[in-house]
């Protein structure tokens, strides 16, 4: 009986050090990981400061402003502009009698320019 208990205590002893081997293994593996995943995060942010400060330069109006003007963009005119009784009055439906409008122009209730 006692070589029976000796048997079965040594093979639980074996069995408890594979299992911590594996443990240990697992944990190791899952730290690596753990780690290549923070340095792709450190990376990621540096990535997204960087992009965010390119976007910032590539943004400024004195940067901006030449490029516009070569493309042939200006600011706009006073003529541009409309009041909000001009918004009014255009939006008001057309009498019954009136020929439905066909031209953006007549939709928006302004002359050719």
């Amino acid at each position: 009986m006692r070589h029976w208990l000796l048997g079965i205590s040594m093979l639980l002893a074996l069995g408890s050090a594979f299992a911590l081997y594996g443990i240990d293994y697992s944990t190791r593996h899952l730290e690596t990981r753990v780690n290549g995943l923070e340095r792709a995060a450190t990376a990621a942010t540096a990535q997204i400061n960087a992009l965010k400060a390119e976007r910032a330069h590539l943004a400024r109006p004195e940067r901006i402003e030449p490029l516009a003007r070569a493309a042939g963009m200006a600011p706009p005119t006073l003529r541009q502009f409309v009041t909000i009784e001009q918004l009014t009055q255009d939006m008001q439906p057309p009498s019954p009698s009136a020929p439905a409008p066909t031209r953006i122009e007549d939709l928006l209730g302004r002359g050719a320019p």
